[in-house]
C-alpha cells in the first residue's frame, strides 16, 4: 500500500503540475517527480502509477482557483538541490609524467566492504588520468597468509570491475628487500638488534638507545648472515631502522624492518625464514614499483611517517599521499576473525554467506558493483569517518536493477483460497516487466474446477482479511472474502479499482526458498516459470523484493538482496 507521506506527495505534485499547465495535471511528468524523490517505489511503479492517476483524475476536476487553495493549505512540495558528485582533482597530477596507483590487500581474508574505498579511489584515480593501476599482494607475514585468499580478492576485484596492468606478490621479492637492507646495514642507518623486546621498549620509551645500536657495520652485517642462515631462534634478532630516539612519539623510534618467522609460507615454503615487516616491504615497493600516488585510510598516519623516514635514508621522495577516513558499514559483519570463526563452528556456510559483509556475500546476493563504485565515488577522498548504511547501498543498487529484473509473483508461507463464480479462463498473461513491454510475458495458468478458481495467497495477506472485505488478486480479479475458515470468496470484477493488492499463484506453482540477510528462511510457492529460471538470476518477487537464484537443483534457492 502507498503510504501517507507518499500520498501526501503524489498530491502535492499533482497540483502543481496542475497549475503550472492550466489546471491540467499529466501523469508521466508526476511520475519522474516522485520516483526521484523516492526511487524505491520503482519497484511498485504499477501501483504508483494507478494511484496517481486517480489523483488526475481528482485534480483535473477542479478549478484552477481550488486548485491553488488546496495547495496552498497543504505546502508546495520541496524541491531538493542537486548536488555535485565525483571526486575532486587528483593532487599533484601534474607533477608526475604518468599517475601509478595501487591496491595492496594482505591475503589474509576476503576482501569486504571496508576495503573497497581504497580500492576503487585508487583504480578511478588512475583510470581518469590515463595511468597505471598495479594489484600487490602484501603477504610477508608467513603466519596469516592462506593460499585461498589470493584468488578470491582477484576475483573480487575483477567482479567489482577493477582491472590491474601489474600484479606482485612481496613473497616473491625478498631479494630485493635483502638488498636495501644490507645497504642501510653498511651505511649506518640500520642495525639487528638482539635485545628482548620488553627491554627494548623500555628503553624506547625513554629515549635511550639499545646497547645493539652502535654496533659497527662489518658486526651488524655479520648478525644478518646469521639470521638468514638460521642461527637465530625466532624473536631472538630483529633489523631496526635507525630514526630520531627524540621524536614525540614513541612508535617513530628505531623501528623494525626485519624478524625471523618459522612457520613457512603458502608460496615459498620453507625457502626464507627472515621476512621484512609492512612499512619496510611497503616503501620499497612504492619506490620501486613508481606509485606516485598513494591512497589509504588515515588509520595509516604512523605507517606513513615510518615509511618517509625510510624514503630519505634512501634518498628518495616520497609519493604524494592522500589519506582518507574510515568507511564503517551498519547492519553487517565485517570482522575477519568472526567471519573465520563462524566459517569453522559452521554458523556461517562459507566467505559468501549473505549474512556477511564480504564482496563474495554482496555478489551472491545480487547487489551490483555499480552501486558500490557510484557511492564510494560519491564519497571521495574526505578525511572525514564516513558511515554506510545498507539502507543506502541498498536504493542506490534498486535504481540500478530495477530495470534490469523481471517481476514475478511469491507467496510466502502459503495458504489456499477457493474463489467462486469465475468466469472461465485457463490462464493469465502479465508483462515481465510493467515499464519494458519488449520482454514479453509470463503466463501463469490457473487451477479451475467448474466455476470456481484454487490460487495460494500469502499467510501475511490472511492475516489481515475479514469476511466482506474486497481485495485483488494483483493483475487479475477482484473478489470478496466470504469465510476465512475455510478461506473463500466471490469474483467480483476484472475492473482496477482502489483495493488492497496481493500476490498469488495458482496452477504448476513452483517452491522457493528465500534465504535472507538476517539468517530468515521464507519459504513458499511461486509462478511456474520461476522454475526454468537459470542460476544467477536476479529478479524481483513483486510485493516481496529483489532477490538472485543461487540454486535450481534439486528445488529453486533464492537469496535475498533487498526490497
Amino acid at each position: 500500500m502507498i503510504e501517507k507521506n507518499t500520498e501526501k506527495l503524489i498530491r502535492q505534485w499533482t497540483l502543481t503540475n496542475a497549475i503550472e499547465h492550466k489546471g491540467e495535471a499529466n501523469t508521466d511528468a508526476i511520475i519522474g517527480k516522485i520516483i526521484a524523490e523516492k526511487p524505491e517505489l520503482k519497484s511498485n511503479i504499477q501501483e504508483l502509477k494507478e494511484r496517481i492517476e486517480k489523483t488526475v483524475q481528482e485534480v483535473n476536476e477542479l478549478s484552477i482557483e481550488k486548485q491553488k487553495k488546496e495547495l496552498e493549505k497543504i505546502g508546495k512540495p520541496k524541491r531538493e538541490k542537486k548536488e555535485e558528485k565525483g571526486l575532486s582533482k587528483l593532487e599533484d597530477a601534474d607533477k608526475y609524467p604518468n599517475i601509478v596507483t595501487r591496491f595492496a590487500p594482505n591475503p589474509n581474508g576476503p576482501l569486504h566492504l571496508g576495503h573497497v574505498r581504497t580500492a576503487v579511489l585508487s583504480h578511478e584515480y588512475a583510470r581518469r588520468n590515463e595511468g597505471k593501476f598495479i594489484l600487490r599482494f602484501e603477504d610477508t607475514n608467513p603466519n596469516n597468509a592462506m593460499e585461498e585468499f589470493y584468488d578470491l580478492i582477484r576475483e573480487d576485484l575483477k567482479w567489482l570491475g577493477l582491472d590491474w596492468e601489474e600484479e606482485y606478490l612481496q613473497s616473491d621479492r625478498l631479494s630485493i628487500y635483502y638488498k636495501h637492507l644490507e645497504s642501510l646495514l653498511e651505511e649506518g642507518k640500520a642495525y639487528i638488534c638482539n635485545c628482548k623486546p620488553e627491554k627494548f621498549k623500555t628503553l624506547r620509551d625513554d629515549k635511550k638507545q639499545c646497547p645493539c645500536r652502535d654496533s659497527d657495520p662489518e658486526k651488524n652485517l655479520k648478525r644478518w648472515r646469521k639470521m638468514l642462515k638460521g642461527e637465530y631462534e625466532e624473536g631472538d634478532s630483529v633489523a631496526r631502522i635507525k630514526t630520531d630516539l627524540n621524536n614525540p612519539n614513541p612508535a617513530l623510534r628505531d623501528w623494525p624492518a626485519f624478524r625471523i618467522v618459522s612457520n613457512p609460507h603458502p608460496k615459498t615454503g620453507d625457502k626464507y625464514r627472515v621476512w621484512p615487516l609492512y612499512n619496510f616491504s611497503v616503501a620499497i615497493d612504492d619506490h620501486k614499483m613508481g606509485v606516485t600516488h598513494v591512497l589509504r585510510g588515515k588509520e595509516h598516519e604512523v605507517n606513513e611517517q615510518r615509511q618517509r623516514q625510510l624514503f630519505n635514508h634512501l634518498g628518495w621522495d616520497y609519493p604524494t599521499a592522500i589519506q582518507h577516513g574510515r568507511l564503517s558499514v551498519s547492519g553487517t559483519v565485517l570482522s575477519k576473525t568472526k567471519i573465520s570463526e563462524g566459517i569453522r563452528e559452521g554458523k556461517y556456510d562459507g566467505y559468501d554467506d549473505i549474512r556477511l559483509g564480504t564482496l563474495a556475500a554482496m555478489r551472491r546476493r545480487g547487489i551490483t558493483p555499480e552501486a558500490l563504485r557510484e557511492i564510494v565515488i560519491e564519497i571521495g577522498t574526505t578525511r572525514a569517518d564516513s558511515t554506510l548504511s545498507m539502507k543506502t547501498l541498498y536504493t542506490k543498487n534498486r535504481r540500478i536493477i530495477d530495470d534490469q529484473a523481471n517481476r514475478y509473483f511469491f507467496v510466502p508461507k502459503p495458504k489456499r483460497l477457493l474463489i467462486h463464480n469465475v468466469p472461465t479462463r485457463d490462464k493469465v498473461k502479465l508483462r515481465l516487466h510493467p515499464d519494458k513491454q519488449e520482454r514479453g510475458e509470463r503466463v501463469l495458468p490457473l487451477d479451475t474446477v467448474d466455476d470456481s478458481l484454487k490460487v495460494w495467497i500469502a499467510a501475511k495477506d490472511v492475516e489481515k482479511m475479514n469476511k466482506g472485505d474486497l481485495i485483488r488478486l494483483k493483475d487479475f480479479l477482484n473478489f470478496e472474502i466470504s469465510s476465512k475458515k475455510p478461506l473463500e470468496g466471490d469474483f467480483e470484477s476484472f475492473e482496477l479499482r482502489d483495493v488492497p493488492k496481493i500476490q498469488w499463484v495458482s496452477k504448476n506453482k513452483t517452491k522457493v526458498e528465500v534465504l535472507k540477510p538476517d539468517g530468515e528462511t521464507d519459504t513458499g510457492y511461486a509462478e511456474p516459470e520461476v522454475g526454468d529460471l537459470p542460476k544467477e538470476e536476479v529478479i524481483q518477487f513483486e510485493r516481496y523484493g529483489f532477490v538472485k537464484i543461487d540454486e535450481t537443483e534439486p528445488e529453486i534457492k533464492a537469496r535475498y538482496a533487498h526490497s
